[in-house]
């Protein structure tokens, strides 16, 4: 059996059942906290005990190149992977201050941009192909690409499994993946092309159209069924570098914070391929790219903030990660009524 098929790591229900429990006892009516609340709740169902921790973040951002930018689909060249790549371990993009600001382990992995990269400490290297191949012409990728793209993704679950990481963030770079991410989800998801794609980095909204005709053609020239199939012909392999990160954490035990509607199209093919690890995906926002609420909705999750944001690259997670710590705070500090000496109210 390959190893993404295997079963995550199970939740502690009895834990969350006390966490939720316990909950009840603070001193604030009950559910007052909302969706704080259930955060906490999660988390320690997911650690197997009462009083969560998360201070110790891991953040992987995978990078490779898409075939697909040849047909026009993106306002930006593909030298701009590259150019990110080096910005990102260089400290200079959003996703990189962020990490700053929380303290977090930090990683870049070059799945396959089309111009190499030099060595940086902070790049592992990794590259499986110089991009994808245009999958309106042929498959992304073969299906040896794919699992090397899927075993990377695990490595970096080890790796942040072996930091003991408390939460993982995938964020993904790769010129035209918003192509991509539209044609995973119409594809597995059987809905239009025209009701998921969006400007993706700025692509005019007069495109829009060729955008989605593109994506609805080569669905129907590839005819893939499986998930493992769709992602084969329609994936990039950053995208599948998260699908393996996702799966791979939740079979170690470390809880995930997905990012927006790429990471979240990611989220969607590795729950298709392996059901057993939705309890471990915690999801961060709402993007503004009009196809995100489908894909949430698919996944029936509910995301924790949607303050607009749509850069991608992990960005949307790391700017929530405070927002979890805050809901792990309150349940772990708050006192409960009896040590305050506050009088409940009827039940």
């Amino acid at each position: 059996m390959s190893w993404w098929l295997e079963s995550a790591a199970q939740v502690d229900q009895s834990q969350e059942e006390q966490a939720q429990a316990y909950q009840l006892t603070l001193t604030k009516p009950p559910g007052a906290l909302g969706m704080l609340e259930t955060v906490a709740t999660r988390l320690a169902g997911c650690q197997g005990q009462l009083h969560p921790q998360l201070s110790k973040i891991f953040i992987s951002i995978f990078a490779g190149d898409h075939g697909i930018a040849n047909q026009g689909v993106s306002a930006f060249p593909q030298a701009v992977t590259t150019e990110m790549v080096k910005n990102f371990a260089a400290g200079g993009a959003a996703i990189s201050v962020l990490a700053r600001q929380l303290r977090a382990d930090f990683e870049v992995v070059n799945l396959g941009t089309v111009f190499e990269v030099a060595a940086h400490e902070q790049i592992i290297d990794a590259r499986i192909a110089p991009g994808t191949q245009d999958f309106s012409q042929q498959p992304a990728m073969t299906l040896e690409q794919l699992e090397k793209a899927l075993s990377q993704g695990q490595a970096a679950a080890k790796r942040a499994h072996n930091l003991g990481a408390h939460l993982f963030i995938g964020g993904e770079m790769g010129i035209a993946n918003t192509t991509s991410a539209s044609a995973l989800a119409a594809a597995y998801l059987q809905v239009p092309a025209v009701d998921l794609v969006g400007p993706g980095t700025g692509l005019a909204a007069d495109k829009l159209p060729m955008k989605a005709q593109i994506i609805e053609q080569s669905i129907a020239l590839r005819q893939a069924k499986t998930a493992q199939d769709i992602l084969q012909c329609l994936g990039g392999f950053e995208i599948a570098g998260l699908v393996g990160a996702y799966i791979g954490c939740a079979q170690l035990g470390v809880p995930v914070l997905v990012d927006g509607f790429i990471s979240s199209v990611a989220a969607l093919m590795a729950v298709a391929l392996n059901p057993s690890i939705a309890p471990w995906l915690f999801y961060s926002h709402q993007s503004h790219e009009p196809g995100h609420v489908k894909i949430l909705d698919a996944l029936e999750a509910k995301p924790l903030l949607n303050i607009g944001m749509r850069l991608g690259e992990g960005s949307g997670a790391a700017v929530v990660v405070s927002l979890m710590q805050s809901a792990v705070a309150l349940h772990n500090e708050m006192a409960t009524f009896a040590q305050a000496g506050v009088s409940e109210g009827d039940a």
